[in-house]
C-alpha cells in the first residue's frame, strides 16, 4: 500500500514540472562542431598538408583615381573559400542539415591580405560565414572600399588606359601552410561585368590575373594578383577642356585677317588670351597634377598659352611699325634700301623751294624785275608760293607713308605665314607622339 501511494505521489510531482525542452538539431550540430573547436589552429588532420583558400573578386566600380598621390578608391567584392577538416557532419544524424551559418570569430579564418593597401578599407562588418557538410567555408562577397597604390599613367589623360593590381597574399602563413588559388577561371571573371556600375568616370575592360611565389626570408609565399585593366571615358573632358581650346586657336588665327592699323586687332587678341586664361584657371581642378611625368594635355595646354601670347607680340610688332615717324623710318636699316626713293623726292622738293625762294628774292633785288609787278601782288604772290610748298609736303608725307604702310602689310603676311608655319609644326608634333603612344 505505502508503495503504491509513493508511485502516485511521483507521478503527480512529475505531472506538475515541466519537462525540459529538447534541443534543436541545428543547436545539437553547432554545440558538437565547436565543443572542442579552436580558431587558432589550421584545421586539418594532418599539419603537412597545406590549406588551399580559393580567391574570388568581382569590380563593382572604380570611385576615384588621384594621379598625384597614386592612390585608386576601388569598390570591390570579395569572398574566400577553404576546407575546414573539422567541419564536417553526417546530415542525416541531424535533420538532413547540409549547411550552417557559423561566428566568423569561432572558427579558424586565412590571415589573407591586399598587398597594395594604403589606407583602411570601408567595409559593412559581416560577423558570420556558411559551412556545409563537407566542411568547406563560404564567406559570402564581402563589400569592401579598396584604397590601394596604383601606378597611374597620366600621360595620354583623358583618353588614358590604367591597370591597377590587386595582389592577394598570406601575412604570415608560408605555401606550405596556406596556398592560394582562383575560385573562377579567368574567362569567367573577366566576362562577369553585370556588377560593374557603368555610369561612373571609368570603363571595365577586363580583369585578368596569375599565381606566382614570393621568396621572403627563406619562406615562400603564394599570391594572386588581379589586374583590373580600366578605361577613362574622355566625353566630358573633350567637351570642358579640348574644344574650348581649339576654339580659341582657330579664332586666334583668323584674327590674322583684321587690318593692323584699324586697331581692333590688339584688343581682339588680348580678349582671346585673357578668355583662354580665365578657362584654364576655372579648370585647372580637372586635369591631374603628377610630379611624376608631365601629362600631353599639360604641354598642349601650355603651347596653346604660348602661341597665343607670341600671336599677341606679332601683332604688337606690327602696329608698332605702323606709327614709326618719317625720320625714324628713314633711320631704320630695314626701310634704307627700300625707301631711296624719298630722298629723290626730298631732293626735288627742296630744289623747288629752294627755285622759289630765290625768285622772291630777285623780286626784291635792285634793278630786278620788281617794276614789272605791282607792290600788292607780292603778298599774294608769297601765299601762293607758300601754299604750293605745303602741298608739295604734304603730298610727299603721304607717298612716304603710304610706302610704309604698304611695307608693312608685307611684314604681317610674312609674320602670320610663320606662325602658321609653327602652328602646323606643333598639331603634326602632336599628332606623332599620339601615333607613338597609341601602337605603344
Amino acid at each position: 500500500l505505502l508503495t503504491i501511494i509513493m508511485e502516485n505521489l511521483f507521478a503527480r510531482v512529475a505531472e506538475l514540472v515541466p519537462e525540459k525542452p529538447k534541443r534543436s538539431a541545428l543547436n545539437q550540430l553547432t554545440r558538437l562542431l565547436l565543443r572542442k573547436y579552436i580558431c587558432g589552429v589550421r584545421p586539418v588532420q594532418n599539419w603537412t598538408k597545406p590549406t588551399t583558400v580559393y580567391i574570388d573578386l568581382i569590380i563593382q566600380s572604380v570611385l576615384d583615381g588621384d594621379g598625384q598621390t597614386q592612390k585608386v578608391t576601388t569598390s570591390i567584392w570579395y569572398r574566400q573559400i577553404w576546407n575546414d577538416e573539422f567541419l564536417v557532419w553526417d546530415p542525416e544524424e541531424f535533420d538532413g542539415i547540409t549547411e550552417i551559418s557559423l561566428s566568423s570569430d569561432a572558427i579558424w579564418v586565412p590571415d589573407v591580405i591586399i598587398s597594395e593597401f594604403v589606407d583602411v578599407g570601408k567595409s559593412p562588418v559581416i560577423p558570420y560565414v556558411y559551412v556545409n557538410c563537407s566542411g568547406t567555408v563560404k564567406k559570402n562577397y564581402k563589400p569592401i572600399q579598396v584604397v590601394s597604390a596604383c601606378h597611374l599613367e597620366m600621360y595620354a589623360f583623358p583618353f588614358d588606359k590604367q591597370n591597377c593590381t590587386l595582389t592577394f597574399r598570406s601575412w604570415l602563413h608560408s605555401v606550405n601552410e596556406v596556398d592560394l588559388a582562383q575560385w573562377r577561371p579567368a574567362e569567367e571573371i573577366a566576362n562577369d561585368t553585370r556588377e560593374f556600375m557603368n555610369n561612373s568616370e571609368w570603363e571595365l575592360l577586363s580583369v585578368p590575373f596569375h599565381y606566382w611565389t614570393q621568396n621572403l626570408e627563406d619562406r615562400d609565399y603564394a599570391q594572386i594578383q588581379f589586374n583590373v585593366l580600366i578605361r577613362r571615358r574622355p566625353l566630358l573632358y573633350v567637351v570642358s577642356l579640348l574644344i574650348p581650346s581649339i576654339f580659341f586657336m582657330v579664332v586666334d588665327v583668323t584674327s590674322f585677317y583684321l587690318p593692323p592699323n584699324s586697331g581692333t586687332r590688339i584688343t581682339f587678341k588680348t580678349s582671346i588670351l585673357l578668355g583662354y586664361t580665365v578657362i584654364r584657371v576655372n579648370l585647372m581642378d580637372e586635369i591631374p597634377a603628377t610630379a611624376i611625368k608631365t601629362p600631353l594635355i599639360g604641354a598642349f595646354f601650355a603651347v596653346c598659352m604660348a602661341l597665343l601670347v607670341r600671336s599677341l607680340a606679332l601683332s604688337i610688332f606690327v602696329v608698332k611699325l605702323l606709327h614709326y615717324s618719317e625720320k625714324e623710318v628713314k633711320e631704320m636699316s630695314i626701310s634704307a634700301c627700300l625707301l631711296d626713293k624719298y630722298g629723290s623726292m626730298d631732293q626735288s622738293f627742296i630744289e623747288s623751294a629752294f627755285t622759289s625762294m630765290k625768285t622772291l628774292d630777285d623780286m626784291e633785288q635792285p634793278g630786278g624785275r620788281k617794276e614789272k609787278y605791282p607792290f600788292i601782288m607780292v603778298p599774294v604772290y608769297n601765299q601762293v608760293v607758300s601754299l604750293r610748298l605745303y602741298l608739295q609736303e604734304e603730298d610727299n608725307e603721304g607717298s612716304s607713308q603710304s610706302y610704309w604702310v604698304e611695307l608693312c602689310l608685307k611684314v604681317d603676311k610674312l609674320l602670320f605665314s610663320m606662325y602658321l608655319l609653327l602652328v602646323f609644326i606643333y598639331v603634326m608634333t602632336l599628332l606623332l607622339l599620339w601615333g607613338d603612344w597609341s601602337f605603344a
